[in-house]
Protein backbone atom coordinates (compact mmCIF):
# COMPACT_ATOMS: atom_id res chain seq x y z
CA UNK A 1 0.00 0.00 0.00
CA UNK A 2 1.91 11.96 -0.03
CA UNK A 3 2.27 18.24 -1.03
CA UNK A 4 0.94 21.06 0.38
CA UNK A 5 2.94 23.55 2.18
CA UNK A 6 0.83 25.12 5.26
CA UNK A 7 1.63 28.83 6.30
CA UNK A 8 4.49 29.04 8.91
CA UNK A 9 2.48 30.31 12.07
CA UNK A 10 3.11 34.69 12.53
CA UNK A 11 2.94 34.51 16.18
CA UNK A 12 6.52 32.89 16.97
CA UNK A 13 8.64 33.20 20.10
CA UNK A 14 11.38 35.76 20.44
CA UNK A 15 13.36 32.24 21.23
CA UNK A 16 11.99 30.32 18.33
CA UNK A 17 12.85 33.67 15.78
CA UNK A 18 16.50 33.68 17.74
CA UNK A 19 16.81 30.12 16.98
CA UNK A 20 15.55 30.41 13.12
CA UNK A 21 17.74 33.73 12.62
CA UNK A 22 20.86 31.16 12.98
CA UNK A 23 19.78 29.02 10.46
CA UNK A 24 20.81 29.26 6.75
CA UNK A 25 17.69 30.41 4.99
CA UNK A 26 18.07 27.12 3.07
CA UNK A 27 18.09 25.08 6.08
CA UNK A 28 15.28 27.26 7.95
CA UNK A 29 12.51 25.20 9.64
CA UNK A 30 9.18 25.83 8.38
CA UNK A 31 6.41 25.30 10.86
CA UNK A 32 2.78 25.03 10.96
CA UNK A 33 2.20 25.33 14.28
CA UNK A 34 4.97 27.16 17.04
CA UNK A 35 8.28 25.65 16.53
CA UNK A 36 6.59 21.82 15.36
CA UNK A 37 6.90 20.98 12.00
CA UNK A 38 3.85 19.22 9.95
CA UNK A 39 4.08 16.57 7.48
CA UNK A 40 3.85 19.00 4.79
CA UNK A 41 6.33 21.33 5.63
CA UNK A 42 9.18 19.18 5.30
CA UNK A 43 11.36 19.25 1.46
CA UNK A 44 13.39 16.60 2.12
CA UNK A 45 17.04 17.57 1.66
CA UNK A 46 15.93 21.53 2.31
CA UNK A 47 14.42 20.97 5.80
CA UNK A 48 15.56 20.56 9.41
CA UNK A 49 19.42 20.20 7.09
CA UNK A 50 20.90 21.42 10.46
CA UNK A 51 18.93 19.52 12.88
CA UNK A 52 21.35 17.65 15.02
CA UNK A 53 19.10 15.07 17.50
CA UNK A 54 19.30 11.05 18.31
CA UNK A 55 15.97 9.07 18.25
CA UNK A 56 15.15 6.31 19.37
CA UNK A 57 12.51 3.61 17.17
CA UNK A 58 10.24 0.37 18.13
CA UNK A 59 9.42 -1.34 15.50
CA UNK A 60 8.17 -5.30 15.39
CA UNK A 61 10.37 -5.98 11.84
CA UNK A 62 13.63 -7.12 14.05
CA UNK A 63 14.31 -9.18 11.07
CA UNK A 64 15.62 -6.46 9.51
CA UNK A 65 18.06 -5.87 12.28
CA UNK A 66 20.29 -8.13 11.61
CA UNK A 67 22.86 -9.21 8.58
CA UNK A 68 21.03 -12.04 7.84
CA UNK A 69 18.22 -10.67 6.22
CA UNK A 70 17.75 -11.21 2.72
CA UNK A 71 16.21 -7.82 1.69
CA UNK A 72 17.19 -4.37 2.76
CA UNK A 73 17.98 -4.33 6.54
CA UNK A 74 17.80 -0.83 8.72
CA UNK A 75 21.05 -0.37 8.65
CA UNK A 76 21.66 0.41 4.98
CA UNK A 77 18.02 2.56 4.87
CA UNK A 78 20.01 4.63 8.20
CA UNK A 79 22.93 4.78 6.34
CA UNK A 80 21.34 6.53 3.00
CA UNK A 81 18.88 8.88 5.38
CA UNK A 82 22.44 10.18 6.75
CA UNK A 83 23.30 11.15 3.39
CA UNK A 84 21.30 13.55 3.63
CA UNK A 85 20.53 14.24 6.89
CA UNK A 86 23.82 13.31 8.87
CA UNK A 87 23.32 14.97 12.35
CA UNK A 88 20.06 12.79 12.83
CA UNK A 89 20.62 9.61 14.55
CA UNK A 90 18.29 7.01 14.65
CA UNK A 91 18.88 4.06 17.06
CA UNK A 92 16.48 0.82 16.58
CA UNK A 93 14.89 -1.16 18.95
CA UNK A 94 13.16 -4.23 17.91
CA UNK A 95 10.03 -5.99 19.78
CA UNK A 96 9.42 -9.46 19.06
CA UNK A 97 5.81 -9.76 20.90
CA UNK A 98 5.32 -6.38 19.55
CA UNK A 99 1.86 -6.40 19.85
CA UNK A 100 1.32 -7.03 23.40
CA UNK A 101 4.49 -5.74 24.67
CA UNK A 102 4.89 -2.34 22.40
CA UNK A 103 1.12 -1.44 24.20
CA UNK A 104 2.56 -1.79 27.79
CA UNK A 105 5.88 0.80 26.41
CA UNK A 106 3.55 2.89 25.26
CA UNK A 107 1.43 3.01 28.39
CA UNK A 108 4.59 3.07 30.83
CA UNK A 109 5.96 6.24 28.92
CA UNK A 110 9.41 5.46 28.53
CA UNK A 111 9.78 3.94 24.64
CA UNK A 112 11.73 6.96 22.35
CA UNK A 113 10.65 9.32 19.75
CA UNK A 114 8.85 7.31 17.11
CA UNK A 115 7.23 3.83 17.35
CA UNK A 116 5.09 1.66 15.03
CA UNK A 117 1.38 2.61 16.79
CA UNK A 118 -0.02 -0.84 18.74
CA UNK A 119 -3.62 -1.57 19.08
CA UNK A 120 -5.04 1.76 20.89
CA UNK A 121 -8.59 3.61 21.07
CA UNK A 122 -8.63 6.44 18.45
CA UNK A 123 -9.42 8.75 21.36
CA UNK A 124 -6.47 7.91 23.12
CA UNK A 125 -4.15 9.31 19.79
CA UNK A 126 -3.56 13.15 21.28
CA UNK A 127 -2.41 11.85 24.01
CA UNK A 128 0.34 9.80 22.87
CA UNK A 129 1.39 11.20 19.64
CA UNK A 130 1.52 14.14 17.79
CA UNK A 131 -0.51 14.87 14.55
CA UNK A 132 1.31 14.65 10.99
CA UNK A 133 -1.49 17.21 9.97
CA UNK A 134 -5.12 17.40 9.16
CA UNK A 135 -7.42 15.01 7.28
CA UNK A 136 -7.51 17.25 3.93
CA UNK A 137 -4.12 18.02 4.14
CA UNK A 138 -2.80 14.47 4.49
CA UNK A 139 -4.96 12.66 2.02
CA UNK A 140 -3.29 14.77 -0.17
CA UNK A 141 0.39 13.23 0.60
CA UNK A 142 -0.25 9.56 1.88
CA UNK A 143 -2.46 6.85 1.01
CA UNK A 144 -4.59 5.48 4.20
CA UNK A 145 -4.39 8.55 5.84
CA UNK A 146 -7.70 7.96 7.50
CA UNK A 147 -5.87 4.61 9.39
CA UNK A 148 -5.00 6.79 12.42
CA UNK A 149 -7.43 9.48 12.10
CA UNK A 150 -9.31 10.92 14.61
CA UNK A 151 -11.46 13.94 14.96
CA UNK A 152 -9.95 15.03 11.29
CA UNK A 153 -6.30 14.75 12.36
CA UNK A 154 -3.67 12.19 11.27
CA UNK A 155 -1.89 10.26 13.66
CA UNK A 156 -0.05 7.56 11.93
CA UNK A 157 1.96 7.31 8.80
CA UNK A 158 2.01 3.95 6.98
CA UNK A 159 5.04 2.17 6.97
CA UNK A 160 3.12 0.21 3.92
CA UNK A 161 0.61 -0.46 2.04
CA UNK A 162 -0.61 -4.16 2.28
CA UNK A 163 -3.18 -5.99 0.00
CA UNK A 164 -4.60 -9.50 1.21
CA UNK A 165 -4.27 -12.57 -0.67
CA UNK A 166 -2.66 -15.86 -0.75
CA UNK A 167 0.64 -17.01 -1.28
CA UNK A 168 1.77 -20.13 -3.36
CA UNK A 169 4.48 -21.86 -4.94
CA UNK A 170 3.81 -21.38 -8.77
CA UNK A 171 5.99 -24.98 -9.17
CA UNK A 172 3.73 -26.93 -6.78
CA UNK A 173 0.49 -25.72 -8.67
CA UNK A 174 1.73 -26.38 -11.37
CA UNK A 175 2.59 -30.40 -10.39
CA UNK A 176 -0.55 -30.58 -8.95
CA UNK A 177 -2.03 -30.05 -12.49
CA UNK A 178 -3.88 -26.48 -11.24
CA UNK A 179 -3.51 -24.42 -14.39
CA UNK A 180 -6.10 -21.61 -13.36
CA UNK A 181 -6.04 -19.74 -9.99
CA UNK A 182 -8.90 -20.56 -8.03
CA UNK A 183 -11.61 -17.95 -7.92
CA UNK A 184 -14.08 -19.78 -5.46
CA UNK A 185 -13.74 -21.34 -1.84
CA UNK A 186 -14.66 -24.42 -3.32
CA UNK A 187 -12.25 -24.28 -6.11
CA UNK A 188 -9.25 -22.93 -3.68
CA UNK A 189 -10.32 -26.45 -1.00
CA UNK A 190 -10.50 -28.51 -4.71
CA UNK A 191 -6.85 -27.37 -5.44
CA UNK A 192 -5.81 -28.06 -2.17
CA UNK A 193 -6.79 -31.47 -2.30
CA UNK A 194 -4.89 -31.73 -6.30
CA UNK A 195 -1.75 -30.84 -3.94
CA UNK A 196 -2.02 -33.34 -1.26
CA UNK A 197 -3.05 -36.08 -3.90
CA UNK A 198 -0.26 -34.97 -6.62
CA UNK A 199 2.74 -33.72 -4.70
CA UNK A 200 5.56 -34.02 -1.43
CA UNK A 201 4.00 -30.25 -0.37
CA UNK A 202 1.66 -29.25 2.64
CA UNK A 203 -1.17 -27.61 0.70
CA UNK A 204 -2.23 -25.12 3.09
CA UNK A 205 0.18 -24.53 6.41
CA UNK A 206 -1.55 -22.74 9.17
CA UNK A 207 1.68 -21.40 10.92
CA UNK A 208 -0.28 -21.76 14.11
CA UNK A 209 1.92 -21.74 16.18
CA UNK A 210 3.17 -18.43 15.72
CA UNK A 211 -0.21 -17.13 16.77
CA UNK A 212 -0.44 -13.42 15.12
CA UNK A 213 -0.61 -15.33 11.91
CA UNK A 214 -3.40 -16.66 12.68
CA UNK A 215 -5.27 -12.95 13.26
CA UNK A 216 -4.07 -12.49 9.50
CA UNK A 217 -7.46 -14.38 8.36
CA UNK A 218 -9.28 -11.65 10.16
CA UNK A 219 -7.78 -8.89 7.86
CA UNK A 220 -10.25 -10.81 4.74
CA UNK A 221 -13.70 -10.01 6.19
CA UNK A 222 -13.87 -6.91 4.59
CA UNK A 223 -13.38 -6.15 0.36
CA UNK A 224 -11.58 -9.51 0.21
CA UNK A 225 -14.91 -11.11 1.29
CA UNK A 226 -18.00 -8.39 0.14
CA UNK A 227 -15.78 -6.05 -2.17
CA UNK A 228 -17.43 -3.25 0.06
CA UNK A 229 -15.65 -0.64 1.06
CA UNK A 230 -18.43 0.65 4.05
CA UNK A 231 -18.45 -2.89 5.14
CA UNK A 232 -15.83 -3.43 7.89
CA UNK A 233 -16.10 0.04 9.74
CA UNK A 234 -20.10 0.50 8.82
CA UNK A 235 -21.81 -2.05 8.09
CA UNK A 236 -20.48 -4.69 10.01
CA UNK A 237 -20.68 -3.04 13.14
CA UNK A 238 -24.74 -2.59 12.41
CA UNK A 239 -25.21 -6.19 11.22
CA UNK A 240 -27.10 -8.89 13.27
CA UNK A 241 -25.16 -11.81 13.10
CA UNK A 242 -22.35 -10.89 10.79
CA UNK A 243 -20.96 -14.79 10.51
CA UNK A 244 -24.07 -16.13 9.40
CA UNK A 245 -23.89 -18.12 6.10
CA UNK A 246 -24.72 -15.90 3.45
CA UNK A 247 -25.33 -18.99 1.20
CA UNK A 248 -23.13 -17.08 -1.83
CA UNK A 249 -19.69 -18.51 -0.98
CA UNK A 250 -19.09 -14.57 0.73
CA UNK A 251 -18.65 -12.42 3.66
CA UNK A 252 -17.19 -13.57 7.08
CA UNK A 253 -18.35 -17.14 7.06
CA UNK A 254 -16.57 -18.31 3.83
CA UNK A 255 -13.26 -16.54 4.82
CA UNK A 256 -13.23 -18.85 8.15
CA UNK A 257 -14.67 -22.13 6.74
CA UNK A 258 -11.89 -22.36 3.97
CA UNK A 259 -9.33 -22.97 7.23
CA UNK A 260 -12.33 -25.09 8.78
CA UNK A 261 -12.37 -26.89 5.56
CA UNK A 262 -8.45 -27.34 5.18
CA UNK A 263 -7.77 -28.56 8.83
CA UNK A 264 -11.25 -31.17 8.69
CA UNK A 265 -9.59 -32.76 5.63
CA UNK A 266 -6.41 -32.61 6.34
CA UNK A 267 -4.87 -30.35 4.00
CA UNK A 268 -2.42 -28.89 6.71
CA UNK A 269 0.46 -29.65 8.29
CA UNK A 270 1.05 -33.14 10.24
CA UNK A 271 1.42 -31.00 13.61
CA UNK A 272 -0.36 -27.91 13.72
CA UNK A 273 0.99 -27.30 17.03
CA UNK A 274 4.72 -27.28 15.84
CA UNK A 275 5.11 -25.19 12.60
CA UNK A 276 7.67 -23.00 12.48
CA UNK A 277 7.62 -19.53 10.96
CA UNK A 278 10.45 -18.79 9.79
CA UNK A 279 11.59 -22.35 8.72
CA UNK A 280 8.46 -22.08 6.77
CA UNK A 281 9.81 -18.87 4.76
CA UNK A 282 12.32 -21.47 3.22
CA UNK A 283 9.87 -24.58 3.06
CA UNK A 284 7.44 -22.74 0.75
CA UNK A 285 10.40 -21.34 -1.48
CA UNK A 286 12.00 -25.16 -2.29
CA UNK A 287 8.09 -26.07 -3.26
CA UNK A 288 7.59 -27.76 0.30
CA UNK A 289 4.64 -25.84 1.12
CA UNK A 290 1.47 -25.10 -1.62
CA UNK A 291 -0.25 -22.09 0.16
CA UNK A 292 0.00 -19.75 3.11
CA UNK A 293 -2.89 -17.14 3.82
CA UNK A 294 -1.16 -14.34 5.03
CA UNK A 295 -0.64 -10.48 3.69
CA UNK A 296 1.01 -9.41 0.94
CA UNK A 297 4.15 -7.76 2.81
CA UNK A 298 5.10 -11.49 3.48
CA UNK A 299 6.09 -12.25 -0.69
CA UNK A 300 9.36 -10.83 -0.90
CA UNK A 301 10.21 -12.44 2.56
CA UNK A 302 8.96 -16.03 1.15
CA UNK A 303 11.22 -15.00 -2.44
CA UNK A 304 14.80 -14.38 -0.42
CA UNK A 305 14.27 -17.48 1.95
CA UNK A 306 15.86 -19.36 -1.08
CA UNK A 307 17.16 -20.16 -4.31
CA UNK A 308 13.48 -20.26 -5.70
CA UNK A 309 12.14 -17.06 -5.82
CA UNK A 310 10.27 -16.92 -9.06
CA UNK A 311 7.96 -20.16 -7.67
CA UNK A 312 6.45 -17.73 -5.36
CA UNK A 313 3.63 -16.60 -6.19
CA UNK A 314 0.73 -13.99 -5.10
CA UNK A 315 -3.35 -14.17 -5.46
CA UNK A 316 -6.51 -12.67 -4.56
CA UNK A 317 -8.44 -14.49 -1.74
CA UNK A 318 -10.52 -16.86 -3.52
CA UNK A 319 -14.14 -15.31 -3.45
CA UNK A 320 -16.08 -14.09 -6.33
CA UNK A 321 -18.61 -11.12 -5.62
CA UNK A 322 -20.82 -10.98 -8.60
CA UNK A 323 -18.19 -11.99 -10.96
CA UNK A 324 -15.47 -9.90 -9.57
CA UNK A 325 -12.38 -10.11 -7.28
CA UNK A 326 -11.70 -7.90 -4.72
CA UNK A 327 -8.39 -7.33 -2.24
CA UNK A 328 -8.86 -5.31 1.09
CA UNK A 329 -5.65 -3.28 0.95
CA UNK A 330 -5.02 -1.17 3.98
CA UNK A 331 -1.89 0.38 6.07
CA UNK A 332 1.03 -1.97 7.83
CA UNK A 333 2.00 -0.68 11.20
CA UNK A 334 2.25 2.85 11.12
CA UNK A 335 4.59 5.37 12.11
CA UNK A 336 3.74 7.97 15.37
CA UNK A 337 5.62 10.44 16.83
CA UNK A 338 5.74 10.95 20.51
CA UNK A 339 3.92 13.60 22.09
CA UNK A 340 6.28 14.10 24.98
CA UNK A 341 9.21 14.02 23.20
CA UNK A 342 11.53 17.77 22.63
CA UNK A 343 10.52 20.03 19.60
CA UNK A 344 13.65 19.39 18.42
CA UNK A 345 13.31 15.38 18.46
CA UNK A 346 9.93 16.05 16.94
CA UNK A 347 10.89 18.03 13.75
CA UNK A 348 13.96 15.03 13.47
CA UNK A 349 11.29 12.37 13.71
CA UNK A 350 9.13 14.77 11.40
CA UNK A 351 11.55 14.58 8.67
CA UNK A 352 12.73 11.33 9.04
CA UNK A 353 9.04 9.60 8.50
CA UNK A 354 8.70 11.62 5.70
CA UNK A 355 12.03 10.18 4.11
CA UNK A 356 11.36 6.65 4.99
CA UNK A 357 7.76 7.37 3.05
CA UNK A 358 8.59 8.66 0.05
CA UNK A 359 12.82 8.32 -0.50
CA UNK A 360 14.00 5.09 0.98
CA UNK A 361 12.12 2.65 -1.40
CA UNK A 362 10.95 0.58 1.57
CA UNK A 363 7.17 0.20 0.32
CA UNK A 364 8.31 -1.45 -3.12
CA UNK A 365 11.44 -3.63 -1.48
CA UNK A 366 9.04 -5.22 1.16
CA UNK A 367 6.45 -6.17 -1.61
CA UNK A 368 3.78 -3.39 -0.37
CA UNK A 369 1.68 -0.78 -2.06
CA UNK A 370 3.52 2.52 -1.80
CA UNK A 371 2.45 5.14 0.94
CA UNK A 372 3.17 8.17 -1.05
CA UNK A 373 0.22 9.77 -2.52
CA UNK A 374 1.08 10.19 -6.45
CA UNK A 375 3.17 6.58 -5.96
CA UNK A 376 2.17 4.26 -8.06
CA UNK A 377 4.70 1.84 -8.51
CA UNK A 378 3.94 -1.23 -7.42
CA UNK A 379 6.08 -4.02 -6.62
CA UNK A 380 5.70 -7.65 -8.68
CA UNK A 381 3.93 -9.60 -5.60
CA UNK A 382 0.93 -7.84 -7.27
CA UNK A 383 1.21 -8.75 -10.83
CA UNK A 384 -1.79 -12.02 -10.61
CA UNK A 385 -4.32 -8.46 -8.99
CA UNK A 386 -3.80 -6.48 -12.09
CA UNK A 387 -3.68 -9.49 -14.61
CA UNK A 388 -6.99 -10.79 -13.23
CA UNK A 389 -8.06 -6.92 -13.40
CA UNK A 390 -8.99 -7.48 -9.22
CA UNK A 391 -10.18 -4.32 -7.33
CA UNK A 392 -8.03 -2.84 -4.65
CA UNK A 393 -10.77 -1.96 -1.78
CA UNK A 394 -9.65 0.24 1.38
CA UNK A 395 -11.96 0.50 4.21
CA UNK A 396 -13.62 3.89 4.54
CA UNK A 397 -13.33 5.23 8.05
CA UNK A 398 -16.45 4.95 10.64
CA UNK A 399 -19.30 7.27 10.66
CA UNK A 400 -18.95 10.46 12.86
CA UNK A 401 -19.15 9.35 16.54
CA UNK A 402 -18.40 5.71 16.09
CA UNK A 403 -14.77 6.13 15.62
CA UNK A 404 -14.23 3.93 19.05
CA UNK A 405 -17.32 1.13 18.63
CA UNK A 406 -15.56 -1.05 16.89
CA UNK A 407 -13.13 -0.87 19.29
CA UNK A 408 -15.55 -1.61 22.15
CA UNK A 409 -17.41 -4.68 20.45
CA UNK A 410 -14.40 -6.20 19.72
CA UNK A 411 -13.34 -5.84 23.75
CA UNK A 412 -16.77 -7.03 24.74
CA UNK A 413 -17.30 -9.62 22.55
CA UNK A 414 -13.75 -10.76 23.34
CA UNK A 415 -13.53 -11.76 19.23
CA UNK A 416 -10.82 -9.29 18.90
CA UNK A 417 -11.46 -8.76 14.82
CA UNK A 418 -7.87 -7.51 13.77
CA UNK A 419 -6.93 -6.51 16.84
CA UNK A 420 -4.94 -9.82 18.03
CA UNK A 421 -7.81 -11.86 17.76
CA UNK A 422 -5.52 -15.07 17.16
CA UNK A 423 -6.99 -17.49 19.60
CA UNK A 424 -10.32 -17.61 18.08
CA UNK A 425 -8.70 -18.52 15.11
CA UNK A 426 -6.47 -20.84 16.60
CA UNK A 427 -9.67 -22.80 17.51
CA UNK A 428 -11.10 -23.12 14.36
CA UNK A 429 -8.12 -25.44 13.32
CA UNK A 430 -8.14 -27.26 16.93
CA UNK A 431 -11.97 -27.74 16.49
CA UNK A 432 -11.71 -28.85 12.92
CA UNK A 433 -8.52 -31.36 13.51
CA UNK A 434 -9.92 -32.94 16.73
CA UNK A 435 -13.81 -33.40 15.43
CA UNK A 436 -14.74 -31.60 18.76
CA UNK A 437 -17.07 -28.97 17.18
CA UNK A 438 -18.96 -28.35 13.80
CA UNK A 439 -18.31 -25.09 12.07
CA UNK A 440 -21.69 -23.72 11.61
CA UNK A 441 -21.85 -24.06 15.91
CA UNK A 442 -18.56 -22.21 16.37
CA UNK A 443 -20.10 -19.16 13.66
CA UNK A 444 -23.19 -19.45 16.16
CA UNK A 445 -21.15 -18.41 19.15
CA UNK A 446 -19.30 -15.39 17.45
CA UNK A 447 -22.66 -14.52 16.46
CA UNK A 448 -24.02 -14.38 20.05
CA UNK A 449 -20.67 -12.56 21.42
CA UNK A 450 -20.84 -9.71 18.58
CA UNK A 451 -24.97 -9.23 19.21
CA UNK A 452 -24.82 -9.60 23.17
CA UNK A 453 -21.83 -6.96 22.69
CA UNK A 454 -24.02 -4.40 20.00
CA UNK A 455 -27.13 -4.99 22.85
CA UNK A 456 -25.07 -3.99 25.39
CA UNK A 457 -23.65 -0.63 23.63
CA UNK A 458 -27.04 0.22 22.18
CA UNK A 459 -26.30 -0.32 18.60
CA UNK A 460 -28.78 0.05 15.96
CA UNK A 461 -29.20 -3.05 13.58
CA UNK A 462 -29.50 -1.80 10.39
CA UNK A 463 -28.84 -4.86 8.22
Amino acid sequence: MKKLVRAMSVLMTAAVLVSFAACSKKENVKSSAGNVLKYADVELGKTGTDITATLKLLTHRTDMLGDSYTGVTFAKYLEEFNKVYPNIKIEIEGITDYASTALLRLQGGDWGDIMMIPAIDKKELKNYFISFGDLGTMEKQIKFATNWEYEKEVYGIPSTGNAQGVLYNKKVFKEAGITKLPVTTEEFIADLKLIKEKTNAIPLYTNYAAGWTMGAWDAYLGGSATGDADYMNNVFLHTANPFRNYGDGTHAYAVYKVLYDAAANKLIEDDYTTTDWEGCKGMINRGEIGTMVLGSWAFTQMQGAGPNPDDIGYMTFPITINGKQYASAGPDYCFGINAKASDNNKNAAMIFVKWFTEKSGFAFNEGGIPIAATDNNYPAAYSAFSDNNVAFVSDNPSAEGESDLFNTLNSESELNINAGGNLKVQQIIEHAVNGTKSFDDIMAEWNKAWSDAQKSEGVEIRY
